[in-house]
Parts: structure tokens; C-alpha cells; sequence
């Protein structure tokens, strides 16, 4: 993803092919000091979205729209349920449609991980929760000879506010808003997400970075620790962001085991939300 974790300067995405077809690349982080360049590409156009089947406090999951799902599923509910609006939930949906309330919410149990960390600042930290079951996903991947870092982690409403603001000046709002989350609007803001990398800088934030080990087992056994890849490929409509096989995001063992087993691949389709490829 671009930059959306702390002050050092990242790398943006500009363009990539698959499948012999140009995408023009979103991303839910943001880079530090974006360079005036020509306009990209607007944002994906929505898809049809499906009423919302859950109540705005307590989640009944698994009752993923069948418009947007490619394996729809029975309904189920967990054990446990949790609001999808406090930040401080594990099961919170930040995305373009869903902004944080209050905006500029900060966790208060910031803490900084026990895993290597190539991050400085704000964005060598995560919440509490989040931070221990990180040090558990590190540990099983170094354990099998992978090497995983933290490159990004916490990022507070004001460095987002600065961060997003210098691309809108540079780039203007339209162009901004396909590459950098809008304040307030960032998962990384609620301390339950976080963006790995190798520890070499191999395709950092870059597509290519799907064929690294980090990425590739952490794809596989991610969920075994509570964590999902929160923008999966081919599935911006719904999220409203391209594949960053990079980012994840800590939803508990008991829910990202459920969509692992079930082949549900966004937090919108498992929680029954609308698809937000867009602002409003």
C-alpha cells in the first residue's frame, strides 16, 4: 500500500497489470509527501449494494449479500458478538461508507509489539490485543523460516489529516481520494490493523510484494492468529480498495477462522454490510 503508516516517505502505486488488463492502484494507506503528478484513474464505480442485515451495535455474521459474495453462505452467528461501530471493537468496519465515530478516536492501550519492527514512531505501535496476537503470528512464521516485520502500524487522525491533505494539494480530491484514506477513515486509526513486510524491503508496499514468503504465509495462516488480508484480490468493489497483500487486520480467531473455512473474503460480505468502493 502507500504510505499509510508513520512519517518516513513510501512508495506510492501509480499502475500494475494483471491479467493483461491496467488497474489503477488504491490504497487504504497513504504516502508521506506525494509529488504533483497527472490524475489517476477514479475510484472503482460502485457495484450494487444490498440492504445491510445487521443492527448498527451487535453483529449476526455470516449473512454475506449474495450480489457480491462468490460463495454466498449459510448464515451463522459466533459465540461472542461485537459492535461494528465502536473503534474499540475488534469487529469495527472502517471504510469509505463507514467513518470512525468519534473522528479523531485514539486507542487507549497503545503498545509497541515484541516483533521486529521497521517502523518508528506512532507507527511502531498497535493495540493492545492486537500486539499479542502479532507477537504469536511472528513467532509460528519465524518458526517455519520466514521473516516478517511490522512496517506499519498505528497512524493518529492528525497525521492522517496532514498526510491525506498533501496529496489533495498536490493531486487534488479526486486523485487523493484513490490513493490515501480520508481522516477519519483508516483502519489504521483504530490500532487493529497493521502492514507487514520481509525485513529486506523486497516489493515493500508494492504489488509484487503477493510473491514474497511474508505475504504468502501469512495469506495461508494469518487466520490461525485472528487476522485476515483486509483488501483481497479482485474484491475493490466491495472493499473499495486494490490488493494489498500487506495489510491485515485483527477480527479474532473465531471470525477469521469462520471466513477462512467458509471462502468469505471481506469483512463487508461476513459482517452483511454494503460494498463502499466509494465515498458517498
Amino acid at each position: 500500500m502507500c504510505y499509510e503508516c508513520g512519517p518516513a516517505t513510501r512508495r506510492s502505486f501509480a499502475r500494475f497489470l494483471a491479467a493483461g488488463a491496467g488497474l489503477t492502484l488504491l490504497a487504504a494507506c497513504t504516502p508521506a509527501a506525494p509529488p504533483a503528478e497527472p490524475a489517476s484513474s477514479a475510484a472503482p464505480s460502485p457495484s450494487p449494494s444490498p440492504a445491510a442485515t445487521t443492527t448498527p451495535d451487535v453483529a449476526t455474521v455470516g449473512q454475506s449479500p449474495e450480489a457480491q459474495s462468490p460463495t454466498p453462505s449459510p448464515s451463522t452467528t459466533l459465540a461472542r458478538q461485537f459492535s461494528l461501530d465502536d473503534p474499540a471493537s475488534q469487529w469495527v468496519i472502517v471504510n469509505k461508507h463507514r467513518p470512525l465515530a468519534p473522528a479523531d478516536y485514539a486507542p487507549a492501550d497503545l503498545v509497541r509489539p515484541a516483533v521486529a519492527i521497521s517502523a518508528s514512531g506512532e507507527a511502531a505501535l498497535l493495540n493492545s490485543t492486537t500486539a499479542a496476537a502479532a507477537e504469536a503470528m511472528f513467532a509460528a512464521a519465524a518458526r517455519d523460516g520466514v521473516a516478517m516485520v511490522l512496517a506499519s502500524g498505528y497512524r493518529s487522525y492528525s497525521t492522517q489529516v496532514t498526510t491525506y491533505n498533501g496529496y489533495v494539494a498536490a493531486r487534488g480530491q479526486a486523485d487523493a481520494d484513490t490513493a490515501s484514506a480520508r481522516p477519519g477513515h483508516s483502519e489504521h486509526q483504530t490500532g487493529w490493523a497493521f502492514d507487514i513486510g520481509d525485513g529486506g524491503g523486497a516489493c515493500s508496499f508494492e504489488p509484487c510484494f503477493a510473491d514474497q514468503p511474508a505475504a504468502t504465509w501469512a495469506k495461508a495462516n494469518a487466520y490461525r492468529y485472528g487476522f485476515v488480508v483486509r483488501y483481497p484480490w479482485m474484491l475493490h468493489p466491495i472493499t473499495g480498495y486494490y490488493y494489498e497483500p500487506w495489510h491485515l487486520r485483527f477480527v479474532g480467531v473465531e471470525a477469521a477462522t469462520d471466513m477462512a473455512k467458509r471462502g468469505i473474503g471481506t469483512l463487508e460480505e461476513y459482517f452483511g454490510l454494503e460494498a463502499a468502493p466509494a465515498y458517498p
